[in-house]
């Protein structure tokens, strides 16, 4: 079978890579989670905090995903009290200038109604 189509053109593909770039990052909250732990380490509490509408059990498996995805790491301080805050890995600060390059196209391009 040709690549050509009927029109005489190659038929569009997305990258792979690419697809599941976006499929992971624009599952809701997880692109989010990310930009939000690029300011340093949070807890749980604070994560919610900042992100706003986020329920705790969504949050708990957003969390746990980026861990699995070795995006994020769960740090635990044995206490006196316990504390657990989450960071993100070098992976995920590798995201860092894509996230912030599509933050400030965002802001100058997608007018705040269009996310709604």
């Amino acid at each position: 079978m040709s690549d050509i189509s009927a029109t005489g053109h190659a038929p569009r593909t997305c990258d792979d890579a690419l697809r599941r770039a976006f499929g992971f990052l624009g599952k809701r909250w997880n692109g989010i989670l990310i930009a939000t732990l690029m300011n340093g380490p949070a807890g749980f509490a604070e994560l919610r905090c900042a992100v706003g509408g986020i329920s705790d059990s969504v949050l708990s498996g957003r969390l746990s995903e980026l861990t699995a995805a070795n995006l994020v790491e769960r740090l635990v301080d044995p206490g006196p009290p316990v504390s657990v805050s989450y960071q993100l890995t070098e992976s995920g600060r590798a995201l860092m200038p894509a996230l912030t390059a599509l933050t400030a196209w965002a802001w100058e391009n997608l007018p705040p109604s269009v996310a709604e």
